[in-house]
């Protein structure tokens, strides 16, 4: 499978992550019917955020509440591994609880570099999607 990203989120992704490089940040990514993202950054309220994450109950129910409300559906969750490569952890997969959503993660563990890649729940495994960045997609305003 074939994930489409447009540079602007991957962009805001990234510069989401490195505000926080030495603990896990998440967040949602709703998408419209037009394919206009919108990217939005939950607290990470974990007890060990260097390792893993746990989003704040109230600032999720709030974006997935501004998602129906734009009417857009959840397309993903992403999380930072400042401290591992981008692969979903055992907890990663003992956690994921939206099977119909992408799975984003964001590694600051290589040198110099940002990794991002793409998973797709099949059957309680993670499955890696291809990932294609697209230049010219915008974000939707939220």
């Amino acid at each position: 499978m074939i994930l489409k990203l447009p540079r602007c989120l991957v962009n805001q992704l990234f510069r989401h992550a490195q505000t926080a490089p030495m603990a896990e940040i998440c967040g949602l990514i709703g998408k419209n019917q037009a394919n206009q993202f919108s990217c939005y950054a939950i607290p990470n309220i974990a007890t060990q955020p260097t390792h893993r994450f746990e989003m704040s109950p109230q600032q999720q129910i709030a974006a997935l509440r501004t998602m129906r409300e734009q009417h857009q559906g959840l397309f993903a969750i992403y999380h930072s591994h400042p401290h591992s490569e981008a692969l979903p952890s055992w907890l990663d997969t003992q956690l994921a609880y939206y099977p119909e959503a992408f799975y984003l993660i964001i590694s600051l563990y290589s040198e110099g570099v940002l990794q991002l890649r793409g998973f797709q729940l099949q059957q309680a495994i993670f499955k890696e999607v291809d990932l294609v960045i697209e230049l010219l997609q915008p974000l939707a305003a939220n």
